[in-house]
């Protein structure tokens, strides 16, 4: 597929994890996702329940879970990710624990992912890496582990990390899981020619809060009727 602002939109999770956002913000994502026919909605969990109603049945709904700095326990990154689940939630982005990673604990971080893999099924678990505080040689070894334990999709960052991805991430991260497991490129994508490069450089998804932007505004009306078949 040609990479286009009129094909880019079904990769964007337009999102709203800030945590002053307000129920009207919500609406507001909601809405807009719709309007310009973008992949899903990406919240905290606590608004999952509204973004669901808000969506509809059909509607991609996606919750962070241990959310920015994935440095909760295990067993409440569990019990949030299945409140989300319930809520209503169809995807789930959890932050990795970025300690156990730096001190090499990859049993630590296997067991992690993997339970909430397991509780959450058959919802798809991506697994957010921070890359801004990982080397190299610690990203790609979280990402192999992330597959190993079952995530279906690694993911770059949270967009409060110390850093922005590039396209060397993406391919580093696009090399260490191969082809069975996605790749999300997030944090300080703002336009079009940035999402096509992360996209170029393997990622299948574009998590962003500036998907208007990255689209553009042409063609209102066709968009308005094309959202219309989605309510």
């Amino acid at each position: 597929m040609i990479l286009t602002k009129e094909t880019i939109r079904e990769r964007i999770d337009h999102t709203s994890v800030k945590p002053d956002a307000t129920k009207r913000d919500i609406i507001k994502l909601c809405k807009e996702a719709k309007k310009f026919c973008f992949r899903s909605v990406c919240v905290t969990s606590s608004r999952v329940k509204l973004a669901r109603k808000l969506m509809g049945r059909n509607g991609v709904v996606i919750s962070v879970i241990g959310f920015p700095f994935g440095a909760a326990s295990t067993e409440s990154k569990i019990f949030e990710a299945e409140k989300a689940a319930k809520d209503g939630a169809s995807e789930i982005d959890m932050v990795i624990n970025i300690g156990a990673v730096k001190e090499k604990d990859w049993n630590y971080v296997k067991r992690e992912i993997s339970r909430i893999a397991k509780a959450i099924k058959p919802i798809g678990l991506k697994v957010i890496m921070e890359i801004g505080f990982l080397t190299d040689s610690e990203l790609r070894k979280a990402c192999k582990i992330a597959k190993e334990a079952g995530a279906a999709y690694v993911k770059t960052s949270t967009g409060y990390g110390p850093r922005k991805p590039n396209v060397d991430d993406i391919k580093l991260m696009r090399r260490a899981v191969g082809k069975d497991v996605k790749v999300k490129a997030s944090g300080g994508i703002h336009n079009f020619k940035t999402a096509k490069a992360m996209i170029e450089a393997g990622a299948d998804v574009i998590g962003t809060s500036s998907g208007i932007e990255i689209v553009g505004v042409k063609n209102i009306k066709k968009e308005k009727d094309i959202s219309g078949s989605h309510e």
